[in-house]
């Protein structure tokens, strides 16, 4: 909710149910003002009210619904954190199951969260790098205000490491020499395009292995860690990177692809996209 909608009021009463009925018996509330938080000392309790119709700037309440009192209102203070963005409400809101949260964040904006459900994302992306790109790029779009959905993100990784400890091939090629990958055989990198015979294990992606048999005239031994292969079709929303998504984002039921040299917009767009019929 946007924090104009929440009114903060410091009250000198104890924050009981019968205290908060007598006070909205004679209230009158802002035009916009949809909640309330109201404080006394160290203690919170949250409210939604409604309004008497009509044009003026202060209107009577008519009704009201106390959504928490003290006894299971709890409160976050963070200066960094922007009120308005619902994933990262989300995250506090999974801190404190079952409870109401009264949250100050940047530029001393007060608000609450309660009952908020968070919605999955699996994030498929290949490592090293760790954490790998694409998760750091969906919480920097969650984090940019600009995906309205409570989201959670929850990380697959296709460790290439993990998939290469079999290999017995002579050698065991990477595509790329800054992961830095290592095993217990010999180890070679396509982006340097070394001399190799035919007994080498490629780990990497369709189109590393059309690199491969551009450059040497043969097909190897083949792992695929292309992120795109591991995922499933199980209801989930997924988004996950895709060497034929030059760039924008392609939406397939459930799973959003994006370029490998996404940018956090293409990212937040491929999202807000995925979840549109939320």
């Amino acid at each position: 909710m946007h924090c104009k909608d929440v009114s903060v009021r410091e009250v000198d009463f104890p924050l009981t149910e019968e205290n908060i009925v007598r006070m909205f018996r004679s209230w009158t509330a802002y035009t916009r003002t949809e909640d309330m938080v109201l404080i006394n000392g160290s203690e919170y309790a949250t409210v939604c009210i409604e309004k008497e119709k009509g044009t003026g700037l202060f209107r009577p309440v008519v009704s009201f619904e106390i959504i928490s009192l003290p006894e299971n209102t709890d409160y976050f203070e963070d200066p960094s954190l922007d009120v308005l963005n619902e994933p990262a409400m989300v995250r506090i809101q999974e801190r404190h199951p079952g409870r109401a949260v009264v949250v100050k964040g940047m530029f001393d904006h007060m608000s609450f969260v309660f009952d908020l459900k968070p919605v999955r994302l699996r994030v498929i992306d290949s490592i090293p790098p760790a954490p790998s790109k694409l998760s750091v790029l969906v919480q920097k779009a969650l984090d940019s205000g600009f995906v309205e959905h409570p989201i959670i993100q929850e990380c697959v990784d296709v460790d290439m490491a993990v998939l290469a400890k079999d290999v017995t091939s002579g050698t065991i090629m990477f595509p790329c020499a800054v992961s830095g990958l290592k095993a217990s055989v010999p180890v070679s990198y396509l982006d340097s395009a070394p001399e190799t015979d035919e007994d080498v294990t490629l780990v990497g992606c369709h189109l590393s292995k059309r690199i491969f048999e551009s450059l040497y005239k043969f097909e190897p031994r083949f792992i695929n860690v292309c992120p795109a292969d591991y995922a499933i079709d199980d209801g989930v929303k997924t988004i996950t990177k895709c060497c034929k998504i030059k760039n924008g984002h392609r939406i397939e039921g459930d799973l959003a692809s994006v370029p490998w040299g996404a940018t956090i917009p293409e990212v937040a767009e491929a999202i807000n996209a995925l979840f549109a019929e939320e």
